[in-house]
């Protein structure tokens, strides 16, 4: 050896199984992100454009598509969204917390059937309830209101967040309780200032599951609202089409707006996701 000295560097070597499991990655990647990359491009062209040349790039962005999509109700159907989204992620995470920490805390003969009805919750088809939800909404006189929504969404992902948070809050240790108990602390104090605070990661997770099926339902939006006062996006979009022509540049324009709040929303809080989806999985 000569000089100062020499440092040898050991290469990590690339197997062929993480060769296949780049690959795979790497298909899944571009699965997920070219149809929104092709909505994206599509969303800046005419419709001349669109129906001549689908693969080609936009020639002249329209940016017009995307002033034109706001104007013509997607700013409504926006704000109804987000008024369904939001009261159903907090009918929900209220509701299945307070179902999880019962289920969790306290121990009755009758538990084991509790959570088998829980868990029919989760295989009840939601197409299968549609006729006798829509008379029900129409006696209690609330169709055609926000109601009509968020009430079916807050029920049907009730069990399954329930069994998601009921599953975090059974690794929380009991001497934590316990100490919770001694210093004077109910039952709701326990849960209020101790199981909240403490499954976050949980609770964000079951949120984001929660606004994606509340942001993107369309069956329901459809059939239970008759007036675009109270449209949400899915059901809204189809405004933009009629019997003879689409409209294709502010549609796609609409759902590229539709696409950006729930991408924000993922990937701010991503981390907690994949946190909380290996916690509520834990024990059952």
């Amino acid at each position: 050896m000569t000089g100062a000295g020499v440092f040898h560097y050991k290469r990590n070597s690339i197997g062929p199984a993480q060769v296949l499991i780049l690959a795979v990655l790497c298909t899944g990647f571009v699965m997920v992100a070219y149809p929104l990359f092709w909505v994206l491009m599509s969303s800046l062209k005419t419709t001349e454009e669109i129906t001549l040349n689908v693969w080609a790039f936009p020639a002249e962005p329209q940016w017009q598509n995307y002033v034109n999509a706001w104007n013509r109700g997607i700013s409504g159907y926006f704000v109804n969204s987000l008024i369904v989204t939001l009261s159903t992620i907090a009918g929900v995470l209220s509701l299945s917390s307070l179902c999880a920490y019962g289920l969790s805390r306290y121990k009755t003969p009758w538990l084991k059937y509790v959570l088998v009805v829980v868990m029919g919750g989760m295989m009840l088809n939601p197409q299968v309830c549609l006729v006798p939800l829509y008379g029900i909404l129409t006696r209690l006189g609330i169709r055609n209101t926000y109601l009509a929504l968020i009430l079916p969404y807050v029920a049907f992902r009730l069990p399954l967040n329930t069994l998601l948070i009921r599953s975090f809050f059974l690794s929380v240790p009991k001497e934590i309780e316990e100490s919770a108990t001694l210093d004077g602390c109910g039952s709701l104090q326990i849960y209020g200032r101790i199981f909240l605070p403490m499954s976050r990661p949980i609770l964000l997770t079951s949120a984001i599951l929660t606004a994606y099926y509340a942001w993107n339902e369309f069956l329901f939006a459809i059939i239970f609202i008759d007036s675009n006062k109270y449209r949400t996006i899915p059901a809204g979009l189809m405004s933009f089409r009629d019997a003879l022509q689409i409209d294709w540049g502010p549609l796609l324009a609409g759902m590229a707006i539709s696409a950006v709040p729930i991408m924000i929303f993922f990937i701010s809080v991503q981390k907690h996701f994949v946190r909380g989806m290996m916690a509520g999985s834990v024990k059952g």
